[in-house]
């Protein structure tokens, strides 16, 4: 356990530097692992540390709560069907493109711009009404 800490908090380390220089800004490319929700994607570790998950939610956009975190049966409902869409557009294929990646708010995943295929993830969610637009302050409901 103490190895796998040590390992984690190097990683975390290499990415903290790693974001912080203007190169970062460039496109990556990634394979998505699992979809989470709507707009969070486990995305592919690296090499070296395979058992070490990375989680990446799709940059200022939100979808609905899944499971308990949902608010009402609305929320829950929607939030299913946003998981849907999203597993459907990203596909069997799973590489994507990512970029503005960074840190998000809480420390725990990265934010980026996800790209699969030439389409932006959040673009296609928003336009399907399973996201709405997010600046990182109070969100909306989805019982109303």
């Amino acid at each position: 356990m103490e190895t796998y800490l040590r390992l984690k908090i190097t990683l975390i380390g290499f990415i903290l530097c790693f974001i912080s220089t203007a190169s970062f800004a460039k496109d990556y490319n990634f394979t998505i692992v699992k979809v989470i929700d709507g707009d969070t994607l486990q995305i592919e570790s690296l090499q070296e540390l395979p058992e070490l998950k990375l989680y990446l939610r799709v940059r200022e956009i939100d979808t609905p709560e899944k499971g308990s975190r949902a608010k009402c049966d609305k929320e829950a409902k929607l939030a299913e069907q946003a998981s849907k869409f999203t597993k459907q557009f990203v596909g069997k294929n799973k590489k994507a493109t990512f970029r503005n990646i960074k840190w998000d708010k809480y420390g725990g995943r990265l934010l980026a711009d996800v790209e699969i295929n030439g389409k932006s993830l959040a673009g296609e969610l928003v336009k399907s009404n399973y996201a709405r637009s997010y600046d990182g302050k109070k969100k909306s409901s989805w019982c109303e």
